[in-house]
C-alpha cells in the first residue's frame, strides 16, 4: 500500500468567488492590509494592525477566512481540537479520527453553490496507518501511479521547484520553531505533508514540503493541529521560487482554468461553447501569433456550430481551395485533445504536407504551448503501437500508408478507442489507385471496430457525396465561399476569353494581349507566356503549371532570357543569399538552371529537386524573394503556395488530358487571402484542343470510386489478410458483413454481373490460403461457412510489415537465402534486401557505370552479386553489347543496380555527387533514398514477427537510421530530433550539442545565441522534441 499523505486541493473558481471575504480597509491603509485573527476560546482581544512589510508567521494567514465562508479554517480546526482533547486520557489515534470526521462533515455542510466551475476542497482522512490521504476526482486512471501523473501535469514553475527540492535543506524552508515541532511528530502517525497532489486544471499549485521525524512524542500534546497546519502553510509560503516568472505562473493558471471550463462545457452543453469554441482564449491568441488569423470566416463559424459536430457525428465538408477548410479541422482537433482528452490522427496525402503541417504551420508549437504532443508518421518515422501516455495526449500526423499501420497497431493492442478523432484531408484520394484503397481500408476498420472515434473528411473536389456519406455514416456541409474572387480565363492565340458557363460554348471574349513580340521572341515563346507573366511580376506572384519536369526548367530558362535587367534589382541581396544557401545544400554545387533564373526571381519546382532544395525555394517564394515558379501538377495537391495569377501551360499532365479535379486543384491556387483582391487563372489552349477544353470547363467533377478491386494485392487481398490477422473477422460470413461497410460494399451495384461481392471475397480468401498466408477451409457449397480462419506466421509478418502481397513470398525467400551466407564486410548485401521492389520497373541501368562500379567492389562485395543471381559475365556482356544466352531476372538486375546507388550514397552522403555519377536526377536519387528507408523499416517489422530472422533485427535497425538521415554517423542522434535537418545538425554538433541528452537539457535562449539563424520558436521546438 502506498504511503498515505495529507493533501489540500485547491480548484479554480469563477472570478466572483476567487477572493475570500475581508474586512473593509480604510483608505489610508490601502498599502497595509489588516490581518485579522479569530478570537480564541480564551477570549483574546481584537487583533492589531500589522504593516504589509512586517508579515510574521503568527499573522501571515490570519487575514484569510475559510475556503467556504467567513469561518476561519484554522479556527475551525482549533475549536474541534479543544472540544475533543479536554479529556487527557483520550487516545491520540481516536482523537485524530474524530477530529477529521468532524472536519469532513463540517466542510460538506458549508459547500457553497456559487462555486460553479470548481470548488476548493479539504479532505482529511485517517487510514489504518494513521495517516492522511487526499480524495480526488481527477480524470486520471485509478491504476496510475500518483507521482508520475502529478509530475506529468505540473506547470513548469512546479517542476523547477521539484528539481531543486533535494538541494534545499529543511532549514531553508521552515522556521526553527516549525523544525522543532516537526521533531515531535510520532512515526506511528505517518508523514504529514503539505499539498502534493495537483489537479491538471487547478488554478494554483501548492509547493510540497515534507515534515517527518523519527522522534516519538505526542502530536496533539505538544503541538495543536491548527499550529502544525499553520506551520506547514508558512513553510510553503516561504519556499523559494526558483527562476520562475510570476507572469508565467498566472498565465498557466488562467490557461488551466479555461481548459477545465471548456472541457466541462463541451461535455455538458452543445450551445454554451465557452470562450473560443470550447477552447481557452490562449488558442485564439496562438492562431493570431502563429498564423496571423484574427477572426474566422462566417462559414467557419457556422460549420463549427453544426449540430452534428456538437453531437460528435461524422462529418464531410467541401469548399473550394483556399477557403479555409484546414482551420476548422484544427479547431476540432484541439477540442478533442484539450477538452475530451483523446488522441487524434490526421491523415494527409504526401510526406511534404505532413512535414509542413508539423513544423512550418506550427502545430508542434501549439503542442508546446498547450501541453500535447505532435508525432510525425512518415517514411521510417513513427512507433507502432504508439507510446501510451498518462497525461499528455498525442496528435499523430501521418501519410495514408503510415496512418493505416498506426490504426492496425491500435486495433491489435485494443487501444483504438483511445483515438477520439480522425481527420482526413483530400478525402477524394479515396478514388486514386492503391493509396485510395489503403485509405478506404483504414477508415472501414475504424468504423467497424470503434463506435467512439469521430471521422472528419474534407476536400475541395467531391462529387458523388452520397456514396461517401453512406460509407462514413456522415453528415455533409458545403459552401462555395472563397476569400478572394477567382476569375477563370482561357487563351487561344493572342486572345483571352473569360470562362462563362451561361454562354453556349462556355467562353466570352475578354481582351487581346498588347505585348509587342519580335520575330525571334515569337519563335521562342509562341504561347505568349512572357506577355502573361510580365503583367504581374515582380510586384505580384505567379505560378506556371507545366506538363513535365523538363518543360518546367525550359519555361523558367526561357522567361528569364527575355526579361529586362531591372528584374535583377528586385530584392537582389536576398536572391544571392538563396543561391548561397542552395550551394551549401549541394556541398558547393547548384543547378545551372536555378543559378541562371534565381537572379530574376524565377525558379522551377518539381520532384527532381531534393527535399532541402524544394524547401528553400518554397520559403523564398512565400517570402516574395521569388515571384515566379514553373511547376508540375504535384504542387497543386502539395504544399500551400498561392499566387495572384496561375497559368496552365497546357491542358495536359504528362501525356494525359487534364481531369476536372486536377484543373480545380491548380486554379484554386490563384488569389492570396489578405493580399489580393482577386485571383486569375489562365489556361493556354491550342486550337486543336478547344473542344476538349469546352467539355472540361462544363463537365462535373469526377466521381470517387472504390479501388479495392483494381489494386488487388494492395487492396482486397491486403484487407482480407489483416481482417483475419487482427481478428476483426475470422469467418467468411464475418468478412462478408465487414465488406458491406466499405465503400466497395456501398458501390457494389457497380460490380460486373459475372461475380458477386461474396464470390470475390471467397476467391480472395482461397488465394491467401494458397499463398500460405492464411489457414482454414472455405466450403464450396456454403459460402457462409462458419469455419474459422487463422493467420500464419508469414501472413502476420506480411500485414504487420505492410509488405505488398505481390512480393511477400519473394522477400521471405531472399531473407532465408541471406541467412545461408550474409556478407557483412559492408552493408551492400543488407542494402540489396532493403531496396524496394516497386522502384525496379522505372530503373534503366547504364551498363558502363554498372560494370565500373562492380569492378570497384572488393572480392567479398562482388560475391553479393553472385549470391543474388547477377554474375559478372552478365554485366560484362551487357556493357560490351554482346548477346546474352543465359536468362537473368531483370528485377534482380535492376534491384542490384539501385543497391549500388544506395551504397555509394551512404558512403558519400551527397545526393549531388551521386546523381552525377549515375546520371540520374537529384530528385530520383532522393526518392530512392526515402523509399529505401521506408521499405527497410517495413522489412524490419516483417523480421520481428519471424523468429528465424532474429539476426536481421539489429542490422536493419541501424540500416534504417542510416537510410533515413543519410548523414555521417555522428550526426544521426541529432537528426532524430524532429525538425532538425543536416545543415542544422552540423551547426548543433559543432556548437557542442552532440547527443539527444545535450539537446534535451539545453536552454532555448542559449541555443538562439549560439546557433546562427535559429529563432526562439525553433529552439523551443528542438528542445521539446529532444525530451520526447
Amino acid at each position: 500500500m502506498a504511503e498515505p499523505s495529507l493533501a489540500v486541493r485547491r480548484k479554480s473558481r469563477p472570478g466572483s468567488a476567487r477572493k475570500r471575504s475581508r474586512a473593509p480597509v480604510q483608505p489610508s491603509a490601502v498599502c497595509s492590509p489588516v490581518a485579522r485573527k479569530r478570537p480564541s476560546s480564551g477570549g483574546e482581544g481584537p487583533p492589531a494592525e500589522t504593516p504589509c512589510s512586517n508579515d510574521s508567521e503568527e499573522d501571515m494567514f490570519g487575514d484569510y477566512d475559510s475556503f467556504y465562508g467567513n469561518d476561519s479554517l484554522l479556527a475551525q480546526i482549533d475549536d474541534i481540537e479543544h472540544k475533543y482533547l479536554q479529556d487527557k486520557n483520550t487516545d491520540v489515534k481516536a482523537a485524530g479520527e474524530i477530529i477529521l470526521g468532524n472536519l469532513q462533515s463540517g466542510n460538506h455542510q458549508k459547500k457553497q453553490d456559487n462555486f460553479s466551475t470548481s470548488e476548493n476542497m479539504l479532505v482529511l482522512k485517517a487510514d489504518k496507518e494513521d495517516a492522511f490521504q487526499m480524495n480526488e476526482n481527477d480524470p486520471v486512471d485509478s491504476n496510475q501511479e500518483p507521482t508520475d501523473s502529478i509530475l506529468d501535469d505540473l506547470p513548469s514553475s512546479q517542476l523547477l521547484y521539484f528539481e531543486k527540492m533535494n538541494e534545499l535543506s529543511a532549514g531553508s524552508r521552515i522556521s526553527p520553531v516549525s523544525e522543532r515541532r516537526n521533531k515531535c511528530v510520532n512515526s506511528s502517525s505517518g508523514k504529514i505533508r503539505s499539498p502534493s497532489s495537483f489537479c491538471p486544471y487547478a488554478e494554483h499549485g501548492n509547493r510540497p514540503t515534507d515534515f517527518s521525524s523519527d522522534s516519538k512524542c505526542d502530536l496533539f500534546k505538544t503541538e495543536s493541529l491548527k499550529d502544525h497546519l499553520k506551520s506547514a502553510m508558512t513553510g510553503n509560503a516561504k519556499a523559494q521560487t526558483l527562476q520562475v516568472s510570476k507572469t508565467k505562473q498566472l498565465k498557466e493558471a488562467v490557461l488551466s482554468e479555461e481548459i477545465c471550463v471548456a472541457r466541462k462545457t463541451i461535455e455538458s452543453s452543445p450551445v454554451d461553447i465557452g470562450p473560443f469554441y470550447g477552447l481557452p482564449s490562449k488558442v485564439k491568441d496562438l492562431f493570431r501569433e502563429f498564423r496571423g488569423i484574427e477572426t474566422l470566416y462566417e462559414w467557419q463559424h457556422d460549420c463549427l456550430m453544426l449540430e452534428s459536430l456538437q453531437q460528435r457525428k461524422n462529418l464531410i465538408y467541401s469548399l473550394p481551395t483556399s477557403g479555409g477548410k484546414t482551420l476548422v479541422a484544427e479547431i476540432i482537433i484541439l477540442q478533442e485533445l484539450l477538452c475530451r482528452q483523446k488522441d487524434v490522427l490526421m491523415i494527409l496525402p504526401y510526406v511534404a504536407i505532413v512535414q509542413e503541417k508539423v513544423w512550418i504551420q506550427g502545430l508542434s508549437s501549439f503542442g508546446i504551448e498547450l501541453g500535447f504532443l505532435v508525432e510525425e508518421y512518415t517514411g521510417s518515422k513513427g512507433r507502432f503501437p504508439p507510446i501510451k501516455r498518462r497525461i499528455k495526449k498525442s496528435l499523430y500526423i501521418a501519410t495514408i500508408e503510415k496512418g493505416h499501420t498506426l490504426v492496425n497497431s491500435l486495433i491489435e493492442t485494443e487501444r483504438i478507442d483511445d483515438l477520439g478523432l480522425i481527420v482526413v484531408d483530400e478525402l477524394h484520394m479515396l478514388g486514386e489507385g492503391s493509396r485510395g484503397a489503403t485509405l478506404e481500408i483504414t477508415l472501414a476498420k475504424v468504423l467497424y471496430t470503434s463506435k467512439n472515434t469521430q471521422i472528419i473528411g474534407m476536400s475541395a473536389t467531391l462529387n458523388n457525396v452520397a456514396d461517401l456519406q453512406k460509407f462514413l455514416q456522415a453528415e455533409y456541409y458545403t459552401n462555395n465561399f472563397r476569400p478572394v474572387e477567382l476569375k477563370e480565363y482561357i487563351k487561344i492565340r493572342d486572345t483571352i476569353y473569360a470562362v462563362d458557363s451561361k454562354t453556349e460554348n462556355g467562353f466570352t471574349f475578354s481582351r487581346r494581349l498588347n505585348f509587342k513580340y519580335s520575330s525571334n521572341l515569337e519563335k521562342a515563346d509562341p504561347d505568349h507566356i512572357i506577355a502573361l507573366v510580365t503583367e504581374v511580376i515582380p510586384k505580384y506572384s505567379c505560378l506556371i503549371f507545366c506538363p513535365t519536369k523538363r518543360n518546367c526548367e525550359n519555361v523558367a530558362s526561357m522567361v528569364c532570357k527575355y526579361l529586362k535587367k531591372e528584374f535583377r534589382a528586385h530584392r537582389e541581396k536576398e536572391k544571392q543569399d538563396l543561391i548561397k544557401n542552395l550551394k551549401n545544400i549541394g556541398n558547393g554545387s547548384v543547378c545551372p538552371v536555378l543559378e541562371q533564373t534565381i537572379p530574376f526571381g524565377i525558379a522551377y519546382h518539381h520532384s527532381g529537386l531534393t527535399n532541402d532544395e524544394r524547401k528553400s525555394i518554397e520559403e523564398a517564394y512565400s517570402a516574395g524573394v521569388l515571384c515566379l515558379l514553373a511547376c508540375t501538377a504535384t504542387l497543386a495537391a502539395g504544399v500551400n503556395l498561392p499566387a495572384r495569377r496561375v497559368i496552365l501551360r497546357a491542358p495536359y499532365v504528362a501525356n494525359e488530358f487534364l481531369k476536372k479535379n486536377q484543373y480545380k486543384q491548380m486554379i484554386g491556387r490563384a488569389g492570396r487571402a489578405g493580399i489580393d483582391s482577386a485571383g486569375e487563372s489562365i489556361l493556354v489552349v491550342q486550337e486543336k484542343d478547344k473542344h476538349l477544353v469546352q467539355d472540361l470547363i462544363n463537365s462535373p467533377l469526377e466521381n470517387c470510386y472504390s479501388n479495392l478491386l483494381l489494386e488487388l494485392t494492395k487492396g482486397m487481398q491486403s484487407l482480407l489478410l489483416s481482417l483475419v490477422g487482427l481478428k476483426i473477422a475470422v469467418t467468411h460470413e464475418e468478412v462478408d458483413n465487414f465488406m458491406c461497410s466499405t465503400l466497395l460494399g456501398v458501390q457494389q451495384q457497380l460490380l460486373s454481373k459475372e461475380k458477386s461481392l461474396s464470390e470475390i471475397i471467397k476467391n480472395g480468401l482461397e488465394n491467401l490460403i494458397e499463398k500460405g498466408l492464411l489457414k482454414g477451409r472455405i466450403s464450396e457449397k456454403d459460402h457462409n461457412s462458419k469455419c474459422t480462419l487463422t493467420i500464419t506466421l508469414l501472413g502476420k509478418a506480411t500485414y504487420k510489415g505492410s509488405i505488398d502481397l505481390a512480393y511477400c513470398n519473394l522477400l521471405y525467400r531472399e531473407l532465408k537465402k541471406g541467412l545461408e551466407g550474409l556478407i557483412l564486410e559492408s552493408n551492400l548485401h543488407l542494402l540489396y534486401l532493403a531496396t524496394p521492389y516497386d522502384m525496379t520497373s522505372n530503373c534503366s541501368p547504364d551498363w558502363m557505370i554498372y560494370l565500373r562500379l562492380f569492378n570497384q567492389l572488393s572480392a567479398a562485395e562482388q560475391k553479393v552479386a553472385d549470391i543474388v543471381g547477377v554474375p559478372e559475365s552478365f554485366i560484362t556482356k551487357k556493357a560490351s553489347g554482346q548477346a546474352i544466352r543465359k536468362n537473368v531476372d531483370s528485377v534482380v538486375v535492376n534491384r542490384l543496380y539501385l543497391s549500388f546507388v544506395l551504397y555509394t550514397l551512404l558512403k558519400e552522403t551527397n545526393i549531388w555527387s551521386v546523381s552525377e555519377k549515375f546520371n540520374m536526377s537529384r530528385g530520383y536519387v532522393q526518392n530512392l533514398l526515402n523509399s529505401a528507408a521506408s521499405f527497410a523499416s517495413c522489412v524490419l517489422h516483417f523480421c520481428e514477427e519471424l523468429e528465424e530472422f532474429w539476426v536481421y533485427k539489429a542490422l536493419l535497425t541501424e540500416l534504417t537510421k542510416q537510410l533515413t538521415y543519410c548523414v555521417k554517423t555522428e550526426l544521426i542522434p541529432l537528426m532524430e530530433v524532429a525538425g532538425v535537418l543536416e545543415a542544422r545538425a552540423k551547426q548543433l554538433y559543432n556548437a557542442g550539442y552532440k547527443t539527444l541528452a545535450h539537446l534535451a537539457n539545453a536552454n532555448p535562449e542559449t541555443l538562439v545565441k549560439m546557433i546562427e539563424h535559429l529563432s526562439r520558436r525553433q529552439a523551443k521546438q528542438i528542445v521539446s522534441s529532444a525530451k520526447v
